[in-house]
This record gives C-alpha cells, sequence and structure tokens, in this order.
C-alpha cells in the first residue's frame, strides 16, 4: 500500500533504476521493491518494465534471461550515463541535504 507520505518522483524513475543497477544487477521486480523502500510505495509491474524497456532500447541496460527471470545490469554506456546523472544531480540539489 502507498504511503500518503510517499514522494511523487515523476522523472527520477529512469535515474533511480539506473542508480540500483550501478550498485547490483537485478530481476524488475527486485528494482521495484528497492524503489518502494525509499519512495514509499512500490510502483506497478506497467511503471517499471516499460521504463526498462526504454533504458534497454536506449543502450544503459542489458537483460540475461535466467530461467523465467530477466537480470538487468548496466552497459558501459550505462555506467556513464549513471556517473554522469550523480555529478549532475549532486551540483543541483546537494546543498539541500548539508544542513539536515
Amino acid at each position: 500500500m502507498k504511503s500518503k507520505y510517499a514522494c511523487d518522483m515523476r522523472g527520477m524513475l529512469s535515474f533511480h533504476m539506473l542508480w540500483l543497477l550501478a550498485r547490483k544487477s537485478m530481476h524488475g521486480e527486485e528494482i521495484a521493491q528497492e524503489i518502494g523502500k525509499r519512495r514509499g510505495g512500490k510502483p506497478a509491474a506497467g511503471t517499471i518494465y516499460p521504463a526498462l524497456k526504454d533504458l534497454k532500447n536506449k543502450n544503459l541496460i542489458k537483460g540475461q534471461k535466467k530461467g523465467k527471470i530477466i537480470i538487468y545490469s548496466l552497459t558501459p554506456e550505462g555506467r556513464k550515463t549513471v556517473k554522469y546523472a550523480l555529478e549532475y544531480f549532486c551540483r543541483c540539489f546537494g546543498d539541500i541535504f548539508k544542513n539536515r
């Protein structure tokens, strides 16, 4: 169940997915669970899988089928992209967290 305090982070989903995959390879449900822990509500499969497809089409991630599941990981281009995105995010929002 989505928390009433869940943050609507439209536009951040791809960034969040890339960041998670930079930490370790995961399957789609695992990605959804990790995002859910952090934002207060797990995104639906209808949100996660189209986003994964888009990242795959952009050559930022790749999928390897293991049985019935697909394990996603970053491509070299995906690693460059997440590094740049993290630097950009910190430049834009880093000062928000300094005095917490």
